[in-house]
Parts: structure tokens; C-alpha cells; sequence
């Protein structure tokens, strides 16, 4: 751990520390909660998945959404990377696919607001990625 020379040092270690409880205490009842899962798989990644998790997570706290953001293994659906699932609590889940910054912003403007769904869904016959 770093040593605390400032009271700007202070308060980033106290953010830091705030936002892993913020985490840990959503993680309790995660299906009262908007869920969104990132593929992470090696084509996710390679397809800039990992700047589309980081900028979900930035701009739902910043515009105060209460949800979950995690990655998960392939979706297979490698040639629409990068991919997210959004499963609103009492509905299910919708795929989208070829989801960068901007794509990411409509998902939440349109579809995380306002129910609405948004162009670049990927139409599946499942029930969760998990099945």
C-alpha cells in the first residue's frame, strides 16, 4: 500500500474503498438489479471489449444507474465482438453485438432508460448464456 502524504491521496484511497463496498453490497441481490455481462473471450478482447466493460461501468456510475457490470466467457458470437447481454430484472435477456463506446451510450440511453430497443440486437434461441 502506498504511503498517505496528502489529503488528495486521502480521499482517492477513500473513493477506491467506497466503490469496492458499493460493489460487494450490490453483489447480495444481483436480480433486483440490471445486469450486464461483457464476453471477455479472446476475440471479446481482441475486438475492444475491455474498453467497452470499462466505459459501461464509468458512465452507469456516473449517471447513477444502479447495475451490475461482469465479464463472462464466449458468447459464440465471435464475428459481432464485441458483445454484451442486458437483462433488465423480469425480463429477458437481449444480446447486442459490435458494441462499442457509442453503441454502449444508446444501450443505455435507449434501452436501460427507456426500455427501447436498440439497433445491433443478435436474435438467439436461448435463454441466458449460461444455458
Amino acid at each position: 500500500m502506498n504511503k498517505i502524504k496528502s489529503l488528495a491521496d486521502l480521499k482517492k484511497l477513500q473513493s477506491e474503498v467506497q466503490s469496492k463496498i458499493k460493489l460487494r453490497e450490490k453483489g447480495d441481490n444481483p436480480d433486483s438489479l440490471i445486469q450486464i455481462k461483457v464476453s471477455m473471450a479472446t476475440c471479446g478482447i481482441a475486438s475492444g471489449a475491455k474498453e467497452t466493460m470499462t466505459y459501461l461501468i464509468e458512465e452507469l456510475d456516473h449517471q447513477g444507474i444502479d447495475a451490475i457490470v461482469t465479464q463472462t466467457g464466449c458468447m459464440g458470437y465471435c464475428y459481432a465482438e464485441p458483445t454484451i447481454e442486458v437483462t433488465i430484472p423480469g425480463q429477458k435477456p437481449v444480446v447486442y453485438g459490435f458494441v462499442n463506446k457509442t453503441k454502449a451510450q444508446e444501450i443505455i440511453e435507449k434501452h436501460l432508460k427507456f426500455n427501447e430497443m436498440v439497433d445491433g440486437i443478435i436474435p438467439a434461441a436461448y435463454a441466458t448464456i449460461n444455458n
